[in-house]
Protein backbone atom coordinates (compact mmCIF):
# COMPACT_ATOMS: atom_id res chain seq x y z
CA UNK A 1 0.00 0.00 0.00
CA UNK A 2 2.90 2.34 0.77
CA UNK A 3 4.72 1.48 -2.16
CA UNK A 4 1.66 2.49 -4.15
CA UNK A 5 1.00 5.62 -2.51
CA UNK A 6 4.73 6.35 -2.88
CA UNK A 7 4.45 5.58 -6.85
CA UNK A 8 1.22 7.96 -7.19
CA UNK A 9 3.07 10.92 -5.51
CA UNK A 10 5.82 10.52 -8.19
CA UNK A 11 3.60 9.83 -10.91
CA UNK A 12 2.04 12.86 -9.97
CA UNK A 13 4.71 15.12 -9.23
CA UNK A 14 6.30 14.28 -12.45
CA UNK A 15 2.65 15.67 -13.99
CA UNK A 16 2.75 18.81 -12.02
CA UNK A 17 6.74 19.49 -12.83
CA UNK A 18 5.48 18.65 -16.88
CA UNK A 19 2.29 20.90 -16.00
CA UNK A 20 4.17 24.09 -15.04
CA UNK A 21 7.63 24.16 -17.54
CA UNK A 22 5.67 23.37 -20.38
CA UNK A 23 3.02 26.33 -20.66
CA UNK A 24 5.85 28.65 -18.61
CA UNK A 25 8.41 27.79 -21.54
CA UNK A 26 5.49 28.04 -24.33
CA UNK A 27 4.57 31.65 -22.61
CA UNK A 28 8.13 32.94 -23.02
CA UNK A 29 8.86 31.29 -26.52
CA UNK A 30 5.48 32.61 -27.83
CA UNK A 31 6.61 36.42 -26.60
CA UNK A 32 9.98 36.11 -28.93
CA UNK A 33 8.27 34.17 -31.61
CA UNK A 34 5.02 37.12 -32.43
CA UNK A 35 8.02 40.13 -31.64
CA UNK A 36 9.38 38.05 -34.95
CA UNK A 37 6.63 37.68 -36.51
CA UNK A 38 5.04 40.75 -36.36
CA UNK A 39 8.79 42.71 -36.27
CA UNK A 40 7.85 44.95 -32.59
CA UNK A 41 10.18 45.61 -30.30
CA UNK A 42 10.99 42.59 -27.86
CA UNK A 43 9.68 42.77 -24.55
CA UNK A 44 12.27 40.48 -23.35
CA UNK A 45 15.63 39.82 -24.66
CA UNK A 46 16.77 36.41 -25.18
CA UNK A 47 19.69 36.69 -22.52
CA UNK A 48 16.45 37.64 -20.07
CA UNK A 49 14.98 34.86 -21.25
CA UNK A 50 17.86 32.24 -20.49
CA UNK A 51 18.25 34.13 -17.27
CA UNK A 52 14.50 33.06 -16.20
CA UNK A 53 14.95 29.47 -17.59
CA UNK A 54 18.43 29.27 -15.93
CA UNK A 55 16.67 30.44 -12.29
CA UNK A 56 13.59 29.44 -12.10
CA UNK A 57 13.45 26.30 -13.65
CA UNK A 58 16.29 25.07 -11.34
CA UNK A 59 14.59 26.17 -8.51
CA UNK A 60 10.71 26.27 -9.00
CA UNK A 61 10.76 23.35 -11.59
CA UNK A 62 12.13 21.68 -8.97
CA UNK A 63 10.09 22.46 -6.35
CA UNK A 64 7.33 20.68 -7.65
CA UNK A 65 9.25 17.47 -7.22
CA UNK A 66 8.85 17.66 -3.60
CA UNK A 67 5.73 18.14 -3.05
CA UNK A 68 3.83 15.65 -0.54
CA UNK A 69 1.25 13.38 -1.19
CA UNK A 70 -2.41 15.07 -2.41
CA UNK A 71 -5.22 14.12 -0.47
CA UNK A 72 -7.28 11.32 -1.05
CA UNK A 73 -4.53 9.91 -3.86
CA UNK A 74 -5.35 6.23 -2.69
CA UNK A 75 -8.89 6.75 -3.08
CA UNK A 76 -8.47 7.71 -6.75
CA UNK A 77 -9.28 4.58 -9.30
CA UNK A 78 -6.09 3.57 -10.61
CA UNK A 79 -4.97 4.70 -13.93
CA UNK A 80 -4.37 3.06 -17.54
CA UNK A 81 -1.65 2.03 -18.58
CA UNK A 82 -2.09 3.56 -21.83
CA UNK A 83 -2.93 6.89 -20.33
CA UNK A 84 -0.45 9.16 -21.93
CA UNK A 85 1.88 11.88 -19.35
CA UNK A 86 0.94 14.51 -21.45
CA UNK A 87 -2.87 14.29 -21.71
CA UNK A 88 -5.01 16.53 -24.31
CA UNK A 89 -5.96 18.58 -20.90
CA UNK A 90 -2.53 19.27 -20.31
CA UNK A 91 -2.17 20.22 -24.04
CA UNK A 92 -5.59 22.86 -23.33
CA UNK A 93 -3.85 23.99 -20.47
CA UNK A 94 -0.70 24.37 -22.46
CA UNK A 95 -2.30 26.68 -24.62
CA UNK A 96 -4.21 28.62 -22.26
CA UNK A 97 -1.26 29.71 -19.98
CA UNK A 98 0.73 30.45 -23.00
CA UNK A 99 -1.61 32.69 -24.24
CA UNK A 100 -2.37 34.64 -20.53
CA UNK A 101 1.74 34.82 -20.38
CA UNK A 102 1.93 36.41 -23.98
CA UNK A 103 -0.50 38.81 -22.99
CA UNK A 104 0.57 39.80 -19.60
CA UNK A 105 4.10 40.61 -21.34
CA UNK A 106 2.85 42.60 -24.02
CA UNK A 107 0.47 44.39 -22.23
CA UNK A 108 2.91 45.42 -19.22
CA UNK A 109 5.36 46.09 -21.48
CA UNK A 110 3.23 48.31 -24.10
CA UNK A 111 1.61 50.13 -20.91
CA UNK A 112 5.42 50.67 -19.75
CA UNK A 113 6.34 51.93 -23.03
CA UNK A 114 3.00 54.00 -23.49
CA UNK A 115 4.21 55.88 -19.91
CA UNK A 116 7.49 57.17 -21.63
CA UNK A 117 9.60 54.86 -19.74
CA UNK A 118 12.89 53.47 -21.72
CA UNK A 119 13.08 50.11 -23.34
CA UNK A 120 15.60 48.63 -20.88
CA UNK A 121 13.05 50.24 -17.74
CA UNK A 122 9.90 48.42 -19.56
CA UNK A 123 12.17 45.00 -20.48
CA UNK A 124 13.10 44.93 -16.50
CA UNK A 125 9.16 45.09 -15.71
CA UNK A 126 8.41 42.41 -18.35
CA UNK A 127 10.94 40.65 -16.90
CA UNK A 128 9.92 40.49 -13.56
CA UNK A 129 6.11 40.41 -14.44
CA UNK A 130 6.76 37.17 -16.42
CA UNK A 131 8.60 35.54 -13.07
CA UNK A 132 5.76 36.91 -10.75
CA UNK A 133 3.36 34.88 -13.18
CA UNK A 134 5.46 31.98 -12.99
CA UNK A 135 5.39 32.09 -9.40
CA UNK A 136 1.47 32.68 -9.23
CA UNK A 137 1.54 29.15 -11.88
CA UNK A 138 3.74 27.01 -9.27
CA UNK A 139 0.68 27.89 -6.75
CA UNK A 140 -1.88 26.87 -9.07
CA UNK A 141 -0.51 23.79 -10.44
CA UNK A 142 0.27 22.48 -6.96
CA UNK A 143 -2.33 20.65 -6.82
CA UNK A 144 -3.77 18.37 -9.52
CA UNK A 145 -7.20 16.78 -8.11
CA UNK A 146 -8.47 19.76 -6.17
CA UNK A 147 -8.06 23.95 -5.79
CA UNK A 148 -4.91 25.27 -5.19
CA UNK A 149 -7.33 27.80 -3.46
CA UNK A 150 -7.25 27.03 -0.20
CA UNK A 151 -5.09 28.64 2.67
CA UNK A 152 -3.05 24.91 2.66
CA UNK A 153 -2.91 25.33 -1.26
CA UNK A 154 -1.27 29.28 -0.34
CA UNK A 155 0.39 28.58 2.60
CA UNK A 156 2.68 25.64 0.66
CA UNK A 157 5.51 23.80 1.81
CA UNK A 158 8.73 25.04 2.92
CA UNK A 159 10.50 23.83 -0.48
CA UNK A 160 8.00 26.11 -2.31
CA UNK A 161 8.65 29.10 -0.27
CA UNK A 162 12.76 28.57 -0.35
CA UNK A 163 12.53 28.54 -3.81
CA UNK A 164 10.51 31.68 -4.20
CA UNK A 165 12.39 33.33 -1.66
CA UNK A 166 15.67 32.84 -4.04
CA UNK A 167 13.85 33.67 -7.06
CA UNK A 168 13.07 37.26 -5.34
CA UNK A 169 16.39 37.52 -4.31
CA UNK A 170 18.11 37.31 -7.57
CA UNK A 171 14.90 39.02 -9.45
CA UNK A 172 16.23 41.82 -7.40
CA UNK A 173 19.79 41.56 -7.63
CA UNK A 174 19.32 42.04 -11.73
CA UNK A 175 17.05 44.71 -11.51
CA UNK A 176 19.35 46.79 -9.05
CA UNK A 177 22.56 45.75 -8.96
CA UNK A 178 24.87 47.77 -11.35
CA UNK A 179 27.01 44.70 -12.60
CA UNK A 180 23.91 42.53 -13.31
CA UNK A 181 21.98 45.63 -15.17
CA UNK A 182 24.96 45.84 -17.46
CA UNK A 183 24.73 42.21 -18.67
CA UNK A 184 20.98 41.95 -18.47
CA UNK A 185 20.06 45.02 -19.92
CA UNK A 186 17.87 45.95 -17.23
CA UNK A 187 17.39 49.20 -15.62
CA UNK A 188 16.39 49.94 -11.11
CA UNK A 189 12.49 50.35 -11.07
CA UNK A 190 11.70 53.32 -9.35
CA UNK A 191 10.36 52.35 -5.62
CA UNK A 192 7.78 55.24 -6.29
CA UNK A 193 6.52 54.91 -9.98
CA UNK A 194 3.62 56.86 -10.75
CA UNK A 195 0.90 54.79 -12.30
Amino acid sequence: MAAVREGRTVYDNIKKVLSWTLPTNAGETMTIIVALLLGLTLPVTPIQILWINLITAVTLGIALAFEPTEENTMRRPPRSRKEPLISGALVWHMVLVSILFLCGVYGIFSYALDRGYSVELARTIAVNTLVVMEIFHLFFIRNLYSTSLTWKGIRGTKVVWMTVAVVTVVQFSITYAPPLQRVFATEAIPSLMVY
